[in-house]
Formats: structure tokens, C-alpha cells, sequence
């Protein structure tokens, strides 16, 4: 399958998904953590699928690599917020936490690939994960 936009990566698809779900649990936040917490986790869920983005949009696969390394940073950020945020009371372990760690094994799938040789450069790659 040759990539013609970010748009057809899975890993993409289900950031964008995961950033949803960051927006809909912390609506829920209280309202004083409004530019606290909320503020952090809705900025490093929306850094994830934008990451991909950027990083499909580039001319070669170490470069597209570096960005799923930068969205995996962003995941891990999240990931400790939201860790946080179990630990304060306001959420409950549940689909957001599943959601985090299958678009990181998504990442480190496409990284892979990617490292493995199997995508020759930005224009046409080949991938499970995308």
C-alpha cells in the first residue's frame, strides 16, 4: 500500500482517537484545573497524531522516524498525566489506558518497519501499522 497522506496510518487514525478521548475525560476535570492539567494533557494528546503528521510529510524515513520518536515522547507525557489524574480521583483505569498503549506498540511497530528497511523512502512506504 503506497502512504498518500498521513490520513491512511493507522497509528495516525487512532492518535487522533486518543485525543479525543483525552478531551472528552478531562471536560469532566475539575474546573480549576482548566490551564493546569487539562491544559497539558489536551496539548501532549493532540503532540501525538501531530507528530505522525509531520513526520509522514517528510522526505525520508529517518527523519519520518525521529517524529514517532517526538509522538512517543508525547504518548509517555500523557501517559504520566494521566497516571496522575487516576491517582487524584478523577478518572478510572479504562479505554484511555488501552488506548495509550496500543498506539505506543503502534509507533514502536512503524519505527521498526521503518528501521528495518522495509520502506524505502516517504512516498511509498509499506506498513502494518499504517
Amino acid at each position: 500500500m503506497e502512504l498518500k497522506t498521513h490520513k491512511d496510518l493507522d497509528v495516525w487514525r487512532e492518535s487522533m482517537r486518543l485525543a479525543r478521548e483525552v478531551y472528552r475525560v478531562t471536560a469532566t476535570f475539575p474546573k480549576e484545573e482548566l490551564y493546569g492539567l487539562v491544559s497539558q494533557m489536551r496539548r501532549a494528546a493532540v503532540s501525538v497524531p501531530s507528530n505522525i503528521a509531520e513526520g509522514a510529510t517528510r522526505a525520508s524515513t529517518k527523519e519520518f522516524a525521529q517524529f514517532l520518536y517526538t509522538a512517543s515522547g508525547s504518548l509517555s507525557e500523557l501517559e504520566t498525566q494521566l497516571l496522575l489524574a487516576k491517582e487524584l480521583g478523577w478518572i478510572t483505569e479504562g479505554e484511555v489506558f488501552e488506548l495509550v498503549e496500543r498506539v505506543r506498540m503502534m509507533i514502536f511497530g512503524l519505527i521498526r518497519q521503518l528501521k528495518g528497511g522495509r520502506a524505502s523512502n516517504a512516498g511509498s512506504r509499506v506498513t502494518d501499522y499504517g
